[in-house]
């Protein structure tokens, strides 16, 4: 199959194929005489497998790893188990991240329950305005100081 096929069949863009393919994660696929690539479903279910990894926030280093495994399936499962769980942590800490966003930017929008007239009035962009560094600014206030606990 051309990659216009192998894509329609992975529900990518050829450009992903493509990109996968210099990538290193996908195997090189033999060429036609006239010089397109053909692809097999050997292929087909490689690009299945990265795309699925993908789609659970996978690195592609990782998937590195989890091809040879693929390439190898005799080989003990325990850096798999690894790779898994270090996944986990990263998306603990991402969730993490995203509750202190979300609560910095609950406090901004606290900054300005009244309809001005102008933005010059609105409590939202006086604190915008300033540095995120400075007291100031009340989005930020408690992770400056977090942070400054955390260095001290």
């Amino acid at each position: 199959m051309r990659i216009g096929e192998l894509a329609r069949q992975a529900h990518c863009d050829v450009e992903t194929v493509r990109f996968y393919e210099r990538e290193g994660l996908l195997d090189e696929p033999e060429r036609e005489t006239n010089g397109y690539r053909r692809y097999t479903g050997t292929h087909a279910a490689q690009l299945n497998f990265i795309r699925h990894c993908r789609s659970l926030g996978i690195g592609l280093a990782d998937i590195r790893m989890l091809r040879r495994y693929q390439a190898d399936p005799g080989q003990p499962c325990d850096e798999v188990n690894q790779l898994i769980d270090c996944q986990i942590a990263r998306i603990h800490e991402q969730i993490e991240s995203m509750r202190v966003l979300e609560q910095q930017l609950r406090t901004l929008r606290e900054s300005c329950n009244a309809h001005h007239s102008s933005s010059a009035e609105c409590g939202i962009m006086k604190n915008l305005e300033q540095p995120i560094d400075e007291e100031n600014c009340s989005c930020h206030a408690d992770a400056v100081h977090d942070d400054t606990a955390a260095k001290g």
